[in-house]
């Protein structure tokens, strides 16, 4: 890579690296949290699942903001917002406190500045192979932030305290915000768009219903009519935006997000591949943490040490497949990672047991992590490269939602099964729930097609 290359893709790929940290290190400070705060696991399960729903239902107007505000404008901003969610959460007195930072601030932040890094790096390298290097670079950060998450908040949260590891958010924030001087944002041509406040409102209210209906399982269980009446109206929101997308283009106005990002078959099936990797990932860590912490009565640092093999093998499959997608098509690395992703959960199934010991989750971890950190690139590359640069915009941020609507339905997936309750059968069931959805990314993995038909502007 060029001395301008890593200066560019350095803060971008820091920023991406930070926000997924912060979508899993919660995960092994649940006990500490609670006890410190005052409150419960399910609360603190619900904070998490508040952060990632938030990101997911303001990802794609967080993409447009960028037509309209500039690129590195909404970057910057969003990273100063998620600064201050993350010194609010760590000086936070209560959980309402904490939540507000965290849940509502740094996820505010993580939407304005994650779609501008993908956008950035679409528009900043013109050749095909440098552009796919980059975008190798910044999901592989993502990815390494997710499954390093645990072991580092375990160690922080073990060493100094749970707040420590918000503050070294904010530490990382100020270096990013230095380092991202040496961004540059070429001028789009023409007018720039008005923002689309109405298809915001009803993208981002379908979305949230959506998984507050999934999240109230927990309470209610699935057969609750408050939960289905929540998912049911997220349904009609839904489907009102996509009226109000057709309505504005035949019209000839600006609709949040194109209908035509939507028209292509491989880059749809890319996108369900994309929710169903972090659904797994999040809904793992998270069954795996409390089971851990309250059942096998580990710390932080024991818990984020346990769960290390898993991230050992998020970063040996990511170089692995940095690699391979040289030579091979971005489609079978995500059949081959979703096949090792539900042999990862077969091997947690078969082998860990109450009275087994911490080495029985190594070969299942490892395995699952290896899966996930072979497809997390190969999905996101496969998604962006199916649109010409003009649609970066739109497709980054409904790339970035995906991936964050699986990250929130997966804790509160794996949430519901476990509330109540964290024992050897719950954690069973759990696993074997994310195992099936496993294999249903699998079986929309073997659909993917040889290439993508999307067509340039």
């Amino acid at each position: 890579m060029t001395e301008r290359g890593r200066a560019v893709v350095a803060p971008l790929a820091l920023a991406q690296f930070i926000a997924s940290y912060a979508a899993t290190t919660m995960t092994v400070s649940i006990s500490a949290i609670a006890a410190d705060l005052g409150t419960t696991v399910a609360g603190v399960q619900t904070t998490i699942t508040l952060f990632t729903l938030t990101m997911a239902a303001l990802m794609v107007p967080g993409s447009r903001l960028t037509d309209v505000l500039g690129r590195k404008a909404c970057f910057v901003g969003g990273l100063v917002v998620y600064g201050a969610g993350a010194l609010l959460a760590a000086l936070a007195p209560g959980p309402w406190l904490m939540t507000l930072g965290y849940s509502v601030l740094e996820g505010v932040g993580s939407a304005l500045m994650i779609p501008p890094i993908y956008i950035l790096v679409t528009v900043l390298f013109d050749d095909l192979a440098a552009r796919a290097r980059n975008f190798g670079v910044v999901s592989a950060a993502g990815g390494l932030g997710a499954a390093a998450g645990p072991l580092i908040g375990g160690l922080v949260t073990s060493g100094v305290g749970w707040r420590a590891s918000f503050l070294l958010q904010v530490a990382v924030v100020v270096v990013v915000l230095v380092w991202s001087r040496r961004v540059t944002d070429p001028v789009p041509r023409g007018p720039r768009p008005r923002f689309d406040v109405r298809g915001a409102v009803l993208s981002a209210a379908g979305l949230a219903l959506v998984v507050i209906g999934v999240l109230g399982t927990g309470a209610h269980g699935w057969s609750s009519w408050r939960v289905w009446s929540s998912v049911g109206l997220g349904v009609v929101v839904l489907w009102c935006f996509s009226r109000h997308v057709r309505a504005c283009e035949r019209a000839g106005r600006d609709p949040l997000c194109p209908s035509r990002v939507f028209r292509d078959l491989g880059s749809n099936l890319g996108l369900v591949t994309q929710l169903v990797q972090w659904l797994v990932l999040q809904g793992a860590f998270f069954v795996v943490s409390v089971y851990l912490q309250q059942v096998r009565g580990l710390d932080a640092i024991g818990t984020g040490l346990v769960l290390l093999p898993a991230t050992a093998g998020v970063l040996l499959a990511a170089a692995v497949a940095e690699r391979a997608a040289r030579g091979h098509p971005q489609r079978r690395l995500i059949r081959i990672g979703f096949a090792a992703t539900v042999a990862g959960v077969a091997l947690l199934l078969a082998l860990v047991r109450k009275d087994t010991t911490l080495l029985s989750f190594v070969p299942g971890l490892l395995v699952l992590g290896a899966g996930l950190g072979t497809m997390l690139t190969a999905s996101v590359t496969l998604v962006q490269s199916a649109w010409p640069p003009d649609a970066q915009g739109a497709i980054s941020g409904v790339s970035r939602s995906a991936s964050n609507l699986g990250a929130s339905l997966g804790t509160a997936l794996a949430g519901s099964v476990v509330a109540g309750s964290a024992d050897g059968r719950t954690f069973a069931a759990a696993l074997a729930v994310l195992g099936g959805v496993a294999v249903a990314g699998f079986g929309v993995a073997l659909l993917l097609p040889r290439r993508s038909g999307a067509q340039p502007s």
